[in-house]
C-alpha cells in the first residue's frame, strides 16, 4: 500500500519539474513512510512518484518498477492478489522478473494482453502505466474504488494523485471549491467521478483513462473494464438451491481471506459486532490457525456500542482483541480537524474520527495490515435501507408487520440512515422506477439545507438539480430489468459505497497512519458470484443477508446469527452534553462571520439560526438529521480554510 503522484506535460518542461514532483510525492508520506522513488523523463516529459508502505517484498520493491528494456515505467498503490501462481505461470511463459513484489506482474500481463490485462489483476488497487515507446499513459482504479485516484487536466498537461492534497502542492493547480459538488456535500452523496473541487475528478471504480500523446496535444478516452452487472430479471437463473449458493459463497469467501492473508508483515482484524467483521475474524483464524489480532472500538453509548458482542466473537476465535475506548473529546477537537485533513471531503458522523483513532492504535501495535468487513452489505443486501425497497416494492402479505419491525429496530438511526417518511424524486422514479430507500434521508437533507443557502449562490446553482445530477451518472444499462434490491444495490455501490464507507470510514482514515485495509468482501470473484443470488435469498422474508448468515453461522455467535442488522456509527453529538459542548467549540471556531462570508454558501443570519435551533431542539428524528447537516456544514468550512486558503489547523 502506497500513494502514487505524478502529471505529463503535453508541450515543455519547465525546469523546476523535479523538485515539484518531490514535494508532491512527500505530501503522501503518511501514505507511504518507508521511501520515495521517482521517474522523471525530460524528453517524454512525464514526472512520476510513489511513496511507499512496504507490504510484500521488503526489500527489493522500491517503485518505479521499470521493463527489462525501460519502455514500460509503473507505480502501484494497492495489492495485487494471487500474484504468485500469475508469476510463476508468466515465467513459464519466458517473462522475466526483477522484484519480487506483487506490483510488478502489471508489466508482463500488458506486454501479453494490452489493455485486456486487468482482467487478470485482482485486488485493491490504484496506478499509473507509462509506455514510452508507444506514448501511452494508463491510470487505473480497482473495481469498487477501495483505493483513490485523482486527477487534473488543463491545457499543460495531465496531473494525477492518490490524495487531491497531493495535486494542490502542483504550481499549475488551484484548490477552488466548486459550487455544484459543494451542494452534494452537504447532502452526502456525490455524483460518481466528482470531488468537491473544481477541475478536480476522481477516476470512477472498475475504470481506466487510457491518455495517448498526438504530437504535442493528448487524446484521452474513459474507459469502464469492469461494472457489477446484475442479471436482469428474466435472464436470471432461479435453477440453483439455496444450499448450492450458501456453498458457493462459503468457498469464494475462504479464498478471498486466504489472499489477503498473504503478505510479509503480520494481518490484523478490525472487529465489530456486525456479522461482516466477526465472518473475517472466524474465517482469518481458521485459515491461519494462530491466534489473530482484532482491534475493537468501543463507544460511551450503548445504544451505540457493539463491544459485548465483539468481545464474545474474539474470544470464541482466542483472538488477542484490543479495545479502543473513545470518549467525547476523542471524536471531536484536533482529531476532527484531522480526519478532514486526510478525508478531504466532508463527513455525516464521527465515526470516521473513530476509524482514525482505530488505525492508529493499529499502527502503535506494529501491525501495518488488517481485513476488515466493508462490502458485504452491498454484495448480499444488509442494509435496512435495501430491505425496505424490498418491502416496498414487494406483495409480501407479512410486509406491513416486517417494515413495522424494521422501523423499531433502526429508530435510533431515523433522520440519516433511514427517512422518516417515504420520499420521491420524479425524475429518479422515471429512470430507475422509484427513488432507493438510500437516498432520501438525503433528500430531506437538501430540503433542510435549501433555505439556509446565500442569494449568490443560490444564482451560481439556480438551474442544477444534484438528484439529477446523480441519476444521470448512473448507468441504466446496469438497471433496466433489474430487480428493485437489485437496482438499490448498484445504486449504492456507485455512489455511498465509494465516497462513504471506502473513503472516510476507510482507505483515507486507514492510510492516514500508514495502514492498509483489506476488504475480502470486495473481491470481484466474490462479487460476480453474489450478483447471481436471487434477491429473495439475499433478503428472504425479514431476515437481510440471509445467504451470508448460512455461510457463515459456523463461525459466528449464535446471538449473531439472529440478530437484525445494526448500523455501524458513532453516537450524534446530540446524544450526550460533552459531544455537544466539543462540536460547538469547532461551531464558534470555523463558523464565524466571517469565515461564512468568505465560503460564500450560507446566508450569516439564516445559518446562525438554524444553529440556535438545532441547540435547543429535542425531538430524535429531527435532531439526528440536523447533526449530519451541522457536520458537513462545519466540515465545509474547515476544507475551506485547509485547502483553499492554506492555512494550517492542526
Amino acid at each position: 500500500m502506497c500513494g502514487i503522484t505524478g502529471f505529463w506535460k503535453s508541450k515543455v518542461f519547465e525546469g523546476n519539474e523535479r523538485n515539484t514532483i518531490q514535494k508532491m510525492t512527500e505530501t503522501l508520506h503518511h501514505r507511504g513512510p518507508d521511501g520515495n522513488g521517482f521517474f522523471v523523463d525530460d524528453q517524454s516529459k512525464i514526472a512520476m512518484g510513489h511513496a511507499r508502505l512496504s507490504i510484500i517484498d521488503l526489500h527489493s520493491g522500491e517503485q518505479p518498477i521499470y521493463s527489462n528494456d525501460k519502455n514500460l515505467i509503473l507505480t502501484v498503490n494497492g495489492e495485487f492478489y494471487d500474484y504468485k501462481r500469475i508469476r510463476v505461470n508468466l515465467k513459464l511463459e519466458g517473462f522475466d522478473f526483477t522484484t519480487k513484489s506483487d506490483s510488478e506482474i502489471a508489466l508482463p500481463l500488458y506486454r501479453k494482453n494490452g489493455l485486456d490485462f486487468l482482467k487478470d489483476l485482482r485486488g485493491e488497487f490504484a496506478f499509473a502505466l507509462f509506455d514510452k515507446k508507444e506514448e501511452k499513459l494508463i491510470l487505473v482504479r480497482d473495481r469498487f474504488g477501495v483505493k483513490p485516484l485523482f486527477y487534473h487536466i488543463n491545457e499543460k498537461g495531465i496531473y494525477w494523485a492518490s490524495e487531491m492534497k497531493t495535486l494542490f502542492e502542483n504550481p499549475d493547480i488551484s484548490a477552488e471549491f466548486d459550487d455544484e459538488a459543494v451542494l452534494h456535500q452537504l447532502m452526502q452523496t456525490m455524483v460518481p467521478g466528482t470531488t468537491p473541487y473544481k477541475n478536480i475528478q476522481a477516476l470512477e471504480p472498475g475504470h481506466m483513462l487510457i491518455i495517448q500523446k498526438k504530437n504535442d496535444s493528448f487524446e484521452i478516452k474513459n474507459k469502464k473494464y469492469w461494472d457489477l452487472d446484475f442479471p436482469r430479471e428474466k435472464d436470471r437463473d432461479l435453477s440453483k438451491s439455496e444450499q448450492y449458493h450458501i456453498k458457493r459463497v462459503q468457498e469464494e469467501l475462504v479464498e478471498a481471506v486466504s489472499l489477503r492473508l498473504e503478505a510479509d508483515v503480520p494481518v490484523g482484524c478490525y472487529l465489530s459486532g456486525g456479522i461482516d467483521s466477526c465472518a473475517m475474524l472466524g474465517l482469518s483464524s481458521y485459515i491461519q490457525q494462530s491466534p489473530i489480532k482484532a482491534f475493537t472500538i468501543s463507544f460511551d453509548n450503548q445504544n451505540y456500542d457493539e463491544t459485548k458482542i465483539a468481545d464474545e466473537m474474539s474470544k470464541s476465535v482466542n483472538a488477542d482483541q484490543e479495545h479502543i475506548i473513545l470518549k467525547a473529546e476523542d471524536l471531536y477537537e484536533d482529531n476532527y480537524i484531522k480526519t478532514l485533513w486526510y478525508s478531504e471531503r466532508t463527513f455525516y458522523n464521527t465515526l470516521g474520527v473513530a476509524k482514525w483513532h482505530m488505525s492508529k492504535r493499529v499502527k502503535e501495535c506494529g501491525y501495518r495490515a488488517v481485513i476488515t468487513g466493508e462490502g458485504s452489505d452491498e454484495l448480499f443486501g444488509g442494509y435496512a435501507q435495501f430491505k425496505r425497497d424490498m418491502f416496498l416494492h414487494s406483495n409480501d402479505a407479512h410486509k406491513k408487520e416486517f417494515m413495522q419491525k424494521m422501523d423499531s429496530s433502526n429508530k435510533i438511526f431515523k433522520g440519516a440512515i433511514l427517512s422518516d417518511e417515504d420520499v420521491h424524486h420524479p425524475y429518479m422514479d422515471s429512470v430507475l422506477g422509484f427513488t432507493p430507500s438510500w437516498i432520501q434521508p438525503w433528500v430531506q437533507t437538501l430540503h433542510l439545507v435549501e433555505p439556509l443557502l446565500s442569494q449568490d449562490y443560490l444564482y451560481r446553482i439556480k438551474d442544477y438539480d444534484p438528484i439529477i445530477g446523480i441519476t444521470d451518472k448512473i448507468d441504466t444499462s446496469e438497471t433496466k430489468g433489474r430487480h428493485v434490491l437489485d437496482i438499490a444495490q448498484y445504486t449504492w455501490s456507485k455512489t455511498m459505497l465509494e465516497c462513504q464507507i471506502l473513503n472516510w470510514g476507510g482507505d483515507r482514515v486507514d492510510m492516514a497512519n500508514s495502514m492498509e485495509s483489506r476488504p475480502a468482501f470486495l473481491d470481484h470473484h466474490l462479487a460476480e458470484m453474489a450478483k447471481e443470488i436471487p434477491p429473495e435469498m439475499r433478503i428472504k422474508g425479514n431476515i437481510e443477508k440471509w445467504v451470508l448468515r448460512e455461510a457463515v453461522k459456523n463461525v459466528i455467535p449464535e446471538v449473531l446469527y439472529k440478530r437484525e442488522k445494526f448500523a455501524f456509527m458513532a453516537p450524534p453529538a446530540h446524544t450526550d452534553l460533552k459531544k455537544k459542548a466539543e462540536l460547538f467549540q469547532l461551531i464558534n471556531e470555523f463558523l464565524d462571520e466571517k469565515t461564512i462570508k468568505e465560503v460564500g454558501v450560507f446566508d450569516v443570519k439564516k445559518l446562525q439560526n438554524f444553529i440556535l435551533q438545532y441547540k435547543n431542539d429535542h425531538d430524535p428524528v429531527s435532531l439526528v438529521r440536523k447533526d449530519a447537516l451541522i457536520n458537513h456544514i462545519l466540515g465545509l468550512h474547515i476544507l475551506y480554510r485547509m485547502f483553499v486558503k492554506k492555512e494550517v489547523l492542526f
